[in-house]
């Protein structure tokens, strides 16, 4: 089923020069047929990022709140060698586990 809901008022988007001939570029290619295929393509691409943006902004917020509950690691010399440390050996048993699993 299309989630897309169409009005009988459509809304005029004026493209750049620029913006035109690149879109005419992709018609010409076949990537849209028509003009507003790529503008909904652009806007569905927005919304994406949009979306990420907001998650982002979320996880920074948590982080901020949770050092603010004092859960934070201070980041030190020692640490960050650790952590250093920590990702190789990971990354070690990560390449031996896949090398161990026969390849399809």
């Amino acid at each position: 089923m299309n989630d897309v809901l169409r009005y009988n008022a459509g809304v005029n988007v004026e493209l750049t020069p620029d913006q035109r001939a690149f879109v005419q570029k992709a018609i010409e290619a076949g990537r849209f047929t028509r003009e507003e295929e790529a503008v909904q393509e652009a806007l569905a691409l927005w919304e994406e990022r949009e979306r990420r943006r907001l998650e982002i902004i979320a996880m920074i917020d948590e982080a901020e709140a949770s050092l603010a509950r004092g859960e934070g690691i201070p980041i030190t010399e020692e640490s960050i060698k650790a952590l250093v440390e920590e990702t190789k050996q990971r990354l070690r048993r990560r390449i031996a586990a896949e090398r161990s699993t026969p390849a399809r």
